[in-house]
């Protein structure tokens, strides 16, 4: 397919999960545009790329807004090569990306919206989040470590932390990447037979993967309650790399044009100065 038949706001509505859209993942074909040409695409990808980075200097000078990237997705989805091509756009000096690991004791003894309420950011500021506080509705709703009723409270909670940020100038970006479950099998594979790759790879992974149709229903759940009209989920296709970081792109660049930013006044009469 020519990407000159179809535009980029289009991936953008196919990708979008509209507030109140019953999602059912296996609806969502996580090959969905493969079909693209790859070389047309990866071209138009760098022009995207050099606009992102551009579009980040002017936030950067702006400082009135902050950008949040929510990264989620299963187990070898693509979120850690994910964060890499995002953060090859930006400049390091107002991008950071946070991992959200199991929880240590000092942010077990706070609830559990602290560890990512204090590294929101700034504004002017991009941060990733390689997962996100969605872990504490669906690692524990996966594992049953909560109970279904408090579960249905930390959702409408996040909504509303949602809510307070982006009224507050913090716009948030939260993709899932999908990946089919053959696809994980052939990545854990590679994780297996890549000296390169081996030390990513742990038990746990193996005893996840028995655990993926419980993955699903928590996701599928996420992505009904959480997706707003101020704060909406995109399901990105993420079998194919090419189009999963080309996608990921669109989004990211459509969403800083949005925000409307403007380069600062100069604080005095430039015209005035004269430099010997």
């Amino acid at each position: 397919m020519s990407m000159d038949s179809v535009t980029e706001d289009g991936i953008i509505k196919k990708l979008m999960v509209k507030p109140s859209t019953r999602v059912k993942l296996k609806n969502w074909d996580p090959n969905q545009m493969a079909e693209y040409n790859q070389e047309q695409t990866q071209k138009k990808l760098i022009d995207i790329m050099n606009r992102i980075s551009d579009l980040q200097y002017k936030l950067y000078a702006d400082k009135g807004k902050g950008l949040l990237i929510i990264l989620q997705g299963t187990d070898a989805s693509g979120k850690d090569s994910t964060v890499r091509h995002v953060m090859s756009a930006f400049n390091p000096q107002s991008c950071r990306a946070i991992s959200f690991k199991t929880p240590n004791n000092e942010e077990l003894s706070h609830d559990y919206l602290w560890r990512a309420h204090k590294n929101i950011p700034a504004k002017g500021q991009i941060v990733i989040f390689n997962r996100s506080y969605y872990e504490d509705v669906i690692e524990v709703s996966v594992h049953k470590t909560i109970s279904k009723s408090t579960c249905h409270e930390r959702y409408k909670q996040i909504n509303n932390f949602e809510k307070y940020l982006v009224e507050n100038d913090i716009q948030i970006v939260k993709l899932f990447l999908h990946i089919s479950k053959d696809e994980q099998k052939k990545k854990l594979e590679e994780r297996l037979n890549d000296p390169t790759k081996q030390w990513k790879f742990s038990e746990n992974d193996i005893l996840e993967r028995k655990l993926w149709d419980r993955y699903v229903r928590a996701h599928e759940k996420v992505l009904n309650k959480c997706s707003t009209e101020y704060s909406p989920w995109y399901i990105i296709p993420a079998n194919t790399k090419w189009f999963r970081n080309f996608a990921v792109a669109c989004i990211i660049d459509s969403i800083l044009k949005g925000m409307n930013l403007k380069f600062p006044k100069p604080k005095m009469n430039l015209s005035d100065i004269k430099i010997d």
